[in-house]
């Protein structure tokens, strides 16, 4: 402790001392030149005063040419100290009558500056002196002049003598001003920290924020916010041991909730029903959105609304439009909704994807807004929230909205069910106000969002954005502690969940050396060849284009990896109806091509570019075949391929390159991170993973694993649940009170 208050002292006392040694250092010279200026002054004075005093007698003494007298005259004045010679010199410039301690150098005529001007001091072996020059005339006519030379030694010994004082002072008021602001330190952060202990056991815990000063305030706001963060952590937490898993997040429905109905809402449907024939094939569809829900909720069972996509959808629905799902082992209801090519094409197709995703992704792609397209949003919104409605048993169900495709159903369903417990997630990024502000009907979606009871977000920065652009467009009432906005009456609490995957409890898939084996048989690879992988959706937002860049760009760096690496990505066909999306799925295409035929040798090629669907299973065997995963997104709200390559490396080995503009990156920190827009930094890091050490690569890999198995999806939904329990439980709690009120009071006899 002594060791750390002496560093802390030294923070403050040597920047101090430091300042006043220079200011020393800098005010010496000042003092001398001021004092020298007045010295000089003074013996110009006092040579004036005495030429004065020795005139008359030399007027006397000069014509006669009576130097005894002249000389015993001089012989008096000199015996002043500061006096040191003098001397008289006739019209022709010759001495005529001097002392002895005249220098002989020094001559009759002024020393010069080299302006011309005359010079008073003059420096001489013995040392400076001092030398003026007085006319001496009478009637007029000059008879000579007088030279009086003064002693400058005084000076030098005082202008030393300053100088140690000056620096003496310094050093004292140094060492004064340095104990006195440590003193003040200490005591300033005693007594903040005393201030800030009493505050804390007094009154924050009671919440009671005008107890604290105002300069306390702010840092009050920090510190209810990370309390908030961590006891909601700890509640998710609910022992280390047992961790999160379905039947964790059945006993918090049971016990939390009180088997309360659940009801998802989403545009795309968990399991599509396809026609191959005379067969009715089942597909999962390649998103995001559903890998993450779907597991929930098997977990929870309730009912599943969402669009009919399929071409078998209405066969295998009864007349409800309802289907049990997964088909080999039911755990819940699929509900769908029907729409007409138009309604799609405008609710879809035109306003959520061309013009709400780019507007939310920073891909720069212009989105495109239309009345037409606005309108069908509407119109599908308002089909979705009546399903919902007709599908709930309760007036009180908890209902998951997801995603940027429902961003008014909230408000809707809201207004059907009063009590209703309405959690939106957005699983895309939300804009900054001034680029979310270019929507035609922004007020219109925020209010819609803020029907809801709770609004989640990948990340803090994207809730901030989204309180941000709230606080911009509407009149609202927002309590940044708490996170909560209020409007029209409804409180909307805006947290951020970062979302997960399910972690596989168990795998019967093969080892990473069986699916190394069955993807390098497939691709007509040597089994020793270096694999790289990426799996994505054909979309502009997934930085396709540049991770191909950074593989042709690794690949010029190091032409030893060219027949030896072969970068694989399955992008599976997205919005193939838009023309940006056909536009980009070309131009990925294209440089696949350009990239191979480049580096072409043989059969070998660098890009293996496969547009089309593929299982989970089938990917399962791409992540343990790959020696790296790249995950390259322009913007991208969490991107579960990351969390699904980590989870399928059962080895610990692989290396994760991923972008830092995805949700992801704030979480896997042990992922190779790197900006996709920078190519050689790409390169680079797919160069690293392809030749770090399998030590390094467990390391990294063993605690990116621990991380996802504890971050999972389970524990995902279970805190947007507790804190969706929390706020029904305060509800009804009101809801009593409110009622108790109204009550008529009874007469007590």
């Amino acid at each position: 402790m002594p060791t750390r208050l002496l560093r802390l002292s030294l923070r403050f006392a040597l920047p101090l001392m430091l300042i006043l040694a220079l200011s020393a250092w800098l005010a010496v010279p000042l003092m001398d030149r001021v004092t020298l200026r007045w010295f000089v002054r003074d013996l110009d004075i006092r040579s004036q005063l005495l030429a004065n005093t020795l005139e008359p007698p030399l007027q006397e003494y000069v014509p006669q040419r009576m130097k005894k007298k002249i000389g015993q005259l001089f012989d008096r004045a000199v015996q002043d100290e500061r006096l040191y010679a003098l001397a008289f010199c006739d019209q022709a410039g010759n001495t005529f009558v001097k002392t002895r301690t005249y220098p002989d150098g020094l001559g009759c005529d002024a020393a010069r500056t080299d302006t011309g001007e005359p010079q008073s001091l003059v420096r001489l072996p013995r040392g400076a002196v001092h030398v003026a020059h007085k006319p001496v005339t009478l009637d007029g006519q000059t008879l000579g002049k007088l030279v009086l030379v003064h002693d400058m030694s005084f000076i030098e010994r005082r202008s030393a003598d300053a100088t140690k004082y000056i620096v003496a002072v310094f050093a004292l008021l140094g060492v004064a001003i340095s104990l006195l602001s440590v003193f003040m330190a200490h005591a300033s952060w005693r007594g903040w920290t005393n201030t800030m202990r009493g505050f804390l056991r007094r009154d924050f815990a009671s919440g009671d924020a005008g107890a604290a000063p105002p300069e306390f305030l702010p840092l009050m706001g920090d510190l209810r916010s990370m309390i908030r963060d961590l006891q909601a952590e700890r509640t998710t937490a609910s022992g280390n041991a047992q961790g999160w898993n379905p039947e964790r997040l059945r006993q918090l429905l049971h016990s939390e909730l009180a088997g309360d109905e659940v009801i998802v809402v989403s545009n795309r449907e968990p399991y599509i029903h396809e026609k191959n024939g005379n067969r009715i094939e089942v597909k999962r569809p390649a998103s995001g959105l559903v890998t993450a829900v779907e597991a929930v909720m098997r977990a929870c069972s309730g009912t599943w609304v969402a669009h009919g996509s399929g071409s078998a959808d209405r066969m295998v629905v009864d007349r409800c439009d309802r289907v049990a799902v997964p088909p080999a082992n039911p755990s819940y209801t699929l509900r769908r909704v029907w729409l007409s090519s138009e309604e799609e094409q405008g609710y879809y197709y035109g306003f959520a994807n061309e013009g709400l995703w780019p507007l939310c992704h920073i891909a720069h792609v212009r989105p495109v807004f239309r009345s037409e397209d606005w309108n069908q949003y509407v119109a599908v919104n308002q089909r979705f929230a009546d399903a919902v409605v007709k599908e709930a048993r309760t007036d009180d169900p908890v209902v998951l909205v997801q995603d940027y495709h429902f961003a008014l159903l909230p408000r809707m369903v809201r207004q059907a069910l009063p009590r209703a417990t309405i959690i939106t997630f957005w699983h895309i990024p939300w804009p900054n106000p001034e680029s979310f502000g270019i929507c035609p009907w922004r007020e219109q979606i925020l209010e819609g969002m803020l029907g809801s009871t709770i609004l989640g977000f990948h990340t803090p920065f994207h809730r901030r954005n989204f309180i941000e652009t709230v606080d911009r467009y509407l009149e609202t009432r927002i309590e940044a502690e708490a996170s909560t906005i209020s409007y029209d009456g409804k409180l909307t609490l805006v947290e951020a969940y970062p979302i997960s995957i399910a972690w596989p409890e168990s795998t019967t898939a093969s080892t990473a050396e069986e699916s190394r084996a069955i993807v390098c048989s497939d691709l007509g690879l040597p089994e020793d060849h270096l694999i790289g992988i990426g799996v994505d959706r054909l979309d502009y937002t997934k930085g396709i284009v540049e991770r191909f860049q950074a593989v042709e760009r690794m690949l010029e760096r190091h032409p030893d990896m060219v027949g030896r690496f072969s970068f694989v990505q399955i992008a599976a066909p997205s919005r193939s109806s838009l023309e940006e999306y056909q536009q980009f799925a070309a131009r990925v295409r294209k440089l696949a091509a350009r990239i191979n035929a480049r580096c072409a040798n043989g059969a070998y090629q660098p890009i293996v570019l496969k547009a089309e669907h593929h299982d989970h299973d089938r990917l399962l065997h791409y992540y343990r075949a790959s020696q790296v995963c790249m995950v390259t997104s322009l913007h991208d709200g969490m991107n579960l391929v990351a969390k699904e390559y980590i989870a399928a490396r059962e080895d610990e080995q692989g290396v994760l390159v991923l972008s830092q503009f995805t949700g992801a990156a704030r979480e896997l920190h042990e992922a190779l991170i790197v900006n996709p827009y920078h190519i050689e930094q790409g390169a680079d890091a797919l160069h690293r993973a392809l030749t770090m050490p399998r030590d390094e690569q467990r390391e990294r890999m063993r605690s990116l694993r621990a991380l996802v198995r504890e971050f999972n999806v389970y524990r995902w939904a279970g805190r947007m649940l507790l804190d969706a329990a929390r706020l029904r439980q305060r509800e009804r709690i009101a809801t009593r009170i409110h009622a108790h009120s109204r009550a008529p009071l009874r007469r007590v006899s």
